[in-house]
């Protein structure tokens, strides 16, 4: 536990009424590091503790589509903090000027650890504006993302055996602490709000609207923990062999939860403690664990994760050399976004997304790859993969999305066979889905998919 705690201000705890614990990035009641050492603190000081957590309408990129499903996972919150004697604040305002204002009275204030510069910055500002000790507490990862590398890595490759090495080290499980002081009946003086009717709350946040909610899955961590049970039992005996079949609905469907902190990947891959060793376990562990921490490496060592810039050296070299090179196709943005393309396998791979919220894995890598071909130069492509994916994507502005889009063009991978356009970067076409896989079963599963408009 100890790798995951960081003192981010030298201040002593002073004689105030409460714990404050600023959720933020974690936002579960289960297997959550930073509550379950909230409530030890509070224990110890013989303090109550209070979770705060502020709504802002102002989260880059975000919608109507992500505030829907963290909304449904935060009534579960209210709900599990409140059958441990645990007060949930919820206030429409910037998520630090909160904390700041919480900390005035607090002894004490804790966080948990989110990876994106906005989240960085939200801490460093706290960090310096409270009088009151601020720890930050990292559990949205296995391996405490320092511990499992000093530097950027190249690729999986140079991660995956610094994680294998120290996975039995942090994979104890997380056990629940008591709560001695209640907090629920502590008189406040705050303006609630209720977060009980969530398409009021919208409109009052006045975010953008635009991109609708999805119905075909729902935000919390007991919806998580359901289709991940489902997953292990259905798909994983299938995983290794058809995940990659856009056909099929393989997948686990796990990355919107875990983009929200909705679950946590120690809980999953406890869940996984009774499943024989196979390559399908094997396959579900280096997606969920290596290749969402190797994101985690990426956007907290690179700066410049959300920008064509983060891209490898070479890769940015030969995209350069054949920035002039003739395209047989350039679409414009609004024919993209409205999947009116010439390749129907795109154009379902976009309406995937528009209307679910989600684009099968592989297809997502094919979605890249074309926007490449299709636009004028490869920092307009860059610009426009990271837009689409952000605004209609359920996990979009995660680090695995970033890393995803980066990969696209370069990232975590390595020169190939030179070609137009592309130059030595990995190419993709419609000839090679077709040789790999039914197309027709994808194009189905995503006609009957999507609702009538």
């Amino acid at each position: 536990m100890s790798d995951r705690i960081k003192n981010l201000n030298p201040n002593e705890t002073a004689d105030k009424p409460y714990v404050v614990y600023w959720m933020q990035a974690s936002q579960r009641t289960e297997y959550n590091h930073a509550l379950e050492y909230a409530i030890a603190q509070a224990n110890e000081l013989d303090k109550p503790l209070l979770v705060y957590f502020g709504l802002t309408a102002d989260f880059p990129e975000a919608n109507a589509r992500h505030y829907t499903f963290m909304l449904e996972g935060l009534q579960d919150v209210k709900a599990e903090l409140s059958a441990r004697g645990i007060a949930f604040i919820v206030q429409l305002t910037s998520p630090e000027k909160g904390a700041v204002a919480w900390a005035e009275d607090a002894a004490l204030l804790i966080v948990d650890r989110g990876y994106l510069r906005i989240e960085r910055e939200w801490r460093d500002r706290v960090a310096h504006a409270v009088s009151c000790p601020f720890i930050q507490v990292e559990t949205n990862v296995i391996i405490p993302v320092e511990v499992a590398s000093d530097k950027e890595e190249y690729a999986a490759r140079t991660i995956r055996s610094k994680i294998h090495k120290q996975l039995d080290a942090y994979t104890e499980p997380l056990p629940q602490t008591d709560v001695v002081h209640a907090s629920l009946d502590l008189d406040l003086p705050y303006e609630k709000v209720d977060i009980s009717d969530i398409s009021s709350l919208i409109d009052e946040l006045d975010c953008d609207q635009s991109v609708p909610a999805v119905e075909w899955i729902k935000g919390g961590t007991p919806q998580a923990k359901k289709r991940l049970s489902h997953f292990i039992e259905n798909n994983l005996p299938d995983y290794d062999e058809k995940r990659n079949q856009p056909g099929l609905a393989i997948t686990s469907d796990m990355s919107p939860y875990l983009h929200f902190g909705q679950i946590s990947p120690l809980y999953m891959y406890e869940q996984l403690a009774d499943v024989p060793a196979s390559e399908n376990k094997k396959a579900f562990i280096e997606e969920f664990v290596v290749r969402r921490e190797l994101s985690m490496n990426f956007v907290y060592y690179n700066d410049q994760y959300d920008s064509y810039v983060c891209l490898p050296d070479w890769a940015k070299e030969t995209l350069a050399n054949h920035t002039d090179d003739e395209r047989e196709t350039v679409y414009n943005l609004e024919e993209l976004e409205t999947s009116d393309t010439a390749d129907p396998y795109w154009n379902a791979a976009q309406s995937e997304m528009m209307k679910t919220g989600k684009m099968h894995g592989y297809m997502r890598m094919y979605w890249g790859k074309k926007i490449i071909e299709w636009s004028p130069s490869p920092e307009e492509a860059y610009s426009r993969a990271l837009y689409l994916n952000n605004k209609y994507n359920l996990d979009g502005r995660d680090p695995n999305s970033f890393t995803g889009i980066a990969w696209c063009f370069g990232k975590h991978d390595h020169g190939w066979k030179e070609r137009p356009v592309f130059g030595k970067v990995r190419y993709m076409n419609a000839k090679g889905l077709e040789r790999k896989f039914k197309m027709s079963d994808y194009l189905l599963r995503v006609a009957n998919s999507l609702p009538n408009d």
